[in-house]
């Protein structure tokens, strides 16, 4: 079965946190559940649409009822975000027939909206993504709450660690950056807070499989297509 068109979800247990290295658009048609991922928690609704930039990251929790999903192509570049969407039935009926220009209708349509739910643990995740050199244990105590408390309360609610989260949003920055940046990798890995290339390189190759050097090349390649 594709990965693109209509999917029907039923209640189970939460989808573990999960990468898709291709960027992608999920609208929600009916049903609803919880998404948990880069750029925070989102209760997802029927008219809600989630973009997923390329090896984003997120787990869900399907509602009583399940969900149905149409899953539709998006363009190298896309960064994460969360929008809704007046006519849904249109881009079902137009994605029957081609998922490219439904995705590109649905784009054009879009009316991006907050995306998290704004409790202690989008607040750490957000703080995380500001700033990847954020001491989680400093940034616990500033809001009243134990170190330990907060490491598995935030594994509970994003499906990994405050220190994970960090990482990746960290090495996020840099598969983003690979596409624009002319400079040489060890300026860019300066620029990103690791400690040289060889820990930058490493930390890309965790998420994507490839090196830096053959990402950007991939990005360059789809940006001139």
């Amino acid at each position: 079965m594709s990965f693109y068109g209509l999917h029907k979800y039923d209640r189970c247990a939460p989808m573990p946190r999960h990468r898709h290295a291709e960027p992608y658009m999920a609208i929600v048609i009916e049903g609803g559940y919880l998404e948990a991922g880069d750029i925070g928690r989102i209760e997802a609704r029927s008219g809600d649409v989630l973009l997923h930039g390329s090896f984003e990251a997120h787990q869900d929790k399907f509602e009583a009822r399940g969900a149905t999903v149409l899953n539709l192509p998006l363009k190298p570049g896309c960064r994460p975000a969360a929008g809704r969407l007046a006519d849904v039935d249109s881009i079902v009926r137009l994605a029957e027939r081609d998922l490219i220009e439904a995705s590109n209708k649905a784009c054009a349509e879009l009316e991006l909206v907050k995306s998290t739910l704004g409790d202690w643990p989008d607040l750490l995740a957000a703080a995380l993504r500001h700033d990847p050199d954020l001491a989680i244990a400093k940034w616990a105590d500033e809001a009243g709450l134990d170190p330990a408390s907060v490491s598995r309360g935030f594994a509970k609610a994003y499906g990994v660690s405050p220190k994970r989260f960090r990482f990746e949003a960290r090495t996020l920055r840099a598969i983003r950056g690979l596409g624009h940046w002319r400079g040489s990798l060890a300026s860019l890995a300066a620029d990103l807070g690791f400690a040289d290339q060889a820990h930058m390189s490493r930390a890309v190759a965790s998420i994507t499989g490839v090196t830096p050097a053959r990402l950007q090349a991939k990005w360059v390649q789809s940006s001139r297509n």
